[in-house]
């Protein structure tokens, strides 16, 4: 059978990283295998509905290169792909009601009273649970209809054995078995007449043709109830995938405290969505020769989903950034520009070498954003603290400085040739002539053109780029500087 998977989420505002890393990995099973992934749109929880959120998925799916081969916008034969027109046609209300005939499931007309009486447990990991204890299954045919007829709210569901084990294979987990009387007769309708998300999957995946169930491991405990259905319906189970938790720092949940647990977080951060994608790959999976840098068709090509980890994936900010400068730096100089033109303009204003000074900028960049802070001083020179002029390690301070500035200032008026090449056989014949270091002569230059302790190239470049006139003005200021010290 072709693989089919699916990417079916639900419209409740940003994507989520788990989300998108889910999306990632269903799409690279498909693609790897030569097979199908198909968008549904999963909008049956419309108290969490949110207007706008259908056009983030859509939009997140095209940046990313994540492009479904069926879904709202391109049927492909198993249509509708949206679930709220699914349950519009009764869709399923109409397999709810077959599991009813075969006593897989039942009316429940339990008010909210009568649940709430219910006894509650503690679950293993310390959460409380209420367990519906079966009132309404012993309902007659009779009673059943005299509710319905009078209209009275019920909601549909399943009837799990309260005896025995279920038992469901993970691709990732193996085996895996439960105790029957640990499950839940879960709703499969609601009283609103939409199905929960837990039901509308299976009927959904099973007539979607959909082979692998991707999702994250939070899933492992509803996957019994998923099993019971499959089973009462007498349908061929699709294979579960079930990926590992992505977790901040901290090693806890990634939350959105974290300031990057979604996909528009990261790019008005300033991350490519390539960079993204690349780096989301590896939460969870890696190539056995530990290569880092993927483009998506080289992940399509490498990726083996029977690889993926199954412990936790730590989300680590600094390794993002880390990649992302790598994607900069191997970007083409045309479309570096046009992303870095932005960034430069926010702080110069003059008539400057802007391509100069974005190619400096391209190799020492992670993210665009970085860009104003580290080059605003081309537009408008710093207050700077004279501190900066000493160096340990290039042996500078304030007084051999105040010299070699001194020194210089003259070779620089003397000169028009403000050109890289230029400048660096001037001031390095003014180096050979002294017989000092290069970083003594060097060190107190930058500085004082620049009035940075980090700039993204050297003085003869950022003196190129200013020009004589600026130059030989920093130099006097850097001198006062100096001697009113």
């Amino acid at each position: 059978m072709k693989v089919r998977t699916r990417f079916a989420p639900s419209p409740t505002g940003k994507m989520h990283v788990g989300n998108l890393r889910t999306a990632l990995y269903e799409f690279l099973i498909a693609k790897h295998a030569g097979g199908d992934f198909v968008l549904r749109i999963e909008d049956t929880d419309r108290e969490r509905y949110v207007e706008g959120a259908v056009d983030i998925i859509y939009n997140t799916l095209d940046q990313t290169g994540l492009k479904h081969d069926e879904g709202p916008d391109k049927d492909g034969g198993f249509g509708p792909y949206i679930q709220s027109e699914r349950q519009a046609s009764g869709l399923y209300l109409e397999y709810a009601k077959k599991l009813i005939e075969s006593g897989d499931a039942y009316y429940c007309f339990c008010d909210k009273e009568r649940l709430e009486s219910l006894k509650t447990t503690v679950s293993d990991d310390g959460k409380e649970i209420t367990v519906y204890d079966k009132h309404c299954l012993s309902l007659t045919p009779e009673e059943v209809q005299a509710n319905l007829d009078a209209g009275k709210p019920y909601v549909i569901r399943i009837n799990m054995p309260t005896e025995g084990t279920t038992t469901f294979v993970d691709d990732l987990y193996g085996e895996i078995t439960v105790e029957n009387k640990e499950l839940d007769d879960m709703i499969l309708i609601k009283s609103d007449g939409y199905p929960t998300y837990n039901f509308a999957n299976v009927v959904d995946d099973h007539l979607q043709e959909i082979t692998h169930v991707v999702r994250g491991n939070e899933y492992i405990s509803s996957s019994p109830k998923y099993q019971r259905l499959y089973e009462a319906f007498g349908w061929e189970v699709p294979k579960y995938v079930h990926l590992p938790l992505i977790t901040d720092e901290e090693h806890k949940k990634l939350s959105k405290r974290s300031g990057h647990s979604s996909y528009e977080e990261l790019v008005e951060q300033g991350f490519l969505p390539e960079a993204i994608v690349n780096y989301i790959a590896l939460l969870g999976w890696s190539p056995e020769d530990n290569k880092e840098i993927f483009s998506l068709d080289e992940l399509i090509e490498n990726f083996d989903y029977l690889k993926i980890n199954k412990s936790p994936s730590v989300f680590d900010i600094n390794k993002l950034k880390w990649m992302n400068g790598e994607y900069i730096k191997a970007m083409d100089n045309e479309k570096f520009y046009e992303m870095a033109l932005p960034y430069v303009k926010e702080v110069i204003t003059k008539d400057l070498d802007l391509n100069m000074i974005m190619d400096m900028v391209k190799t020492r960049i992670e993210l665009f954003p970085e860009i104003p802070e580290m080059i605003d001083f081309f537009e408008e020179m710093p207050d700077y603290d004279i501190e900066m002029y000493t160096h340990k390690k290039m042996k500078t301070n304030s007084e051999n400085s105040l010299e070699v500035l001194e020194e210089l200032l003259p070779i620089l008026e003397g000169t028009d040739d403000y050109s890289v090449d230029g400048l660096h056989d001037l001031v390095f014949e003014y180096i050979a002539k002294k017989e000092c270091k290069n970083g003594q002569a060097l060190w107190p230059l930058r500085t004082a053109v620049s009035g940075k302790q980090m700039t993204p190239a050297g003085a003869f470049e950022i003196m190129n780029v200013i020009g004589k006139d600026e130059t030989i003005k920093r130099i006097k200021i850097g001198i006062e500087k100096l001697k009113n010290a």
